[in-house]
């Protein structure tokens, strides 16, 4: 499925590579700007002081959150995985308040911008989703992401969906997903 789209579209795709499915596909989620606004949250997010190495964060999360990612895991067959900053601390602070289950976590490299122009955790999703199809929900996803990806040799297809960081994943980024991962063999 090619999915037109703009700049700054909340939703980018791609499916030129499709593969037999022997494996689930994967949900991967990150967590500020996706779970976590970076805006003012609405009434149902509700305010934690998470505590990691020293450091105090204040997180705002949604518990709905959990509930609908579990949903369209289960709906769609998919591996749910955490595609964030916070690695295994995720884990341990995020997906408690979500009542997620321990996740895996995707180990990132630093911070530092790929020389393509793609964020710095395009080369580590490439490396852990190999050929299996995977959706993205990230806050920082782009055009270079999306084209590193396509050129990253063993990679197969993906939806990279973009989320408004000042206010979270929505039901509109639900159904991205949902729609695009239905339409997988």
């Amino acid at each position: 499925m090619a999915v037109p789209y703009g700049a700054l579209s909340p939703l980018r795709g791609w499916s030129g590579k499709m593969v037999g499915m022997i494996e689930r596909p994967l949900l991967l989620v990150d967590v500020d700007g996706v779970l976590n606004p970076l805006g003012r949250p609405t009434p149902d997010f509700r305010k934690y002081e998470c505590h990691v190495e020293g450091q105090t964060y204040t997180v705002f999360l949604n518990s709905r959150h959990g509930t609908r990612l579990l949903s369209l895991a289960v709906e769609t067959g998919s591996e749910l995985v955490w595609a964030t900053t916070w690695e295994h601390w995720a884990n341990e602070w995020i997906a408690p308040r979500l009542s997620l289950p321990q996740l895996p976590v995707i180990k990132l490299p630093p911070n530092v911008r790929g020389q393509f122009g793609e964020m710095f955790k395009t080369p580590a999703i490439a490396e852990y989703v190999g050929r299996r199809p995977f959706v993205w929900f990230d806050d920082q996803v782009w055009a270079a992401d999306e084209d590193y990806l396509r050129a990253h040799p063993g990679v197969g297809d993906f939806l990279l969906v973009q989320v408004d960081p000042r206010v979270g994943l929505t039901q509109t980024e639900f159904g991205y997903a949902r729609e695009w991962l239905r339409r997988l063999p």
